[in-house]
């Protein structure tokens, strides 16, 4: 499996969080959903890191079975409509986006 993070890297202005968690909630994940291949999607917000740690926002995580489906993704109308609605999300954050693909691997925890 295939995971497609876009990590917002900074921080959201102050005393606009609710607003910021609300916009992506409201305008961006039922964009999101609609990705074609989509398998899930995982909206992160960022709680707590190390000391020294560089702020993270918010991550955005999709599944998607094999590049194939990542590719097709981003080549879909959808996608350009949501880049769109992040940049007004943009307006409440001080900071960068960047993406990732990685592949996936699970395994199940360890039993006593």
């Amino acid at each position: 499996m295939i995971i497609r993070y876009a990590l917002f890297e900074g921080e959201i202005h102050p005393g606009r969080e609710e607003e910021f968690r609300d916009f992506v909630r409201q305008r961006l994940v039922p964009l999101w959903t609609k990705f074609p291949g989509a398998e899930e999607v995982r909206v992160l917000d960022g709680m707590e890191r190390d000391e020294g740690a560089p702020v993270y926002a918010m991550a955005l995580a999709i599944r998607y079975p094999d590049m194939e489906a990542v590719n097709a993704a981003l080549r879909s109308d959808v996608r350009f409509e949501s880049r769109e609605v992040t940049g007004q999300l943009l307006q409440l954050f001080t900071g960068k986006v960047h993406h990732h693909v990685f592949s996936a691997n699970e395994y199940p925890p360890a039993t006593a």
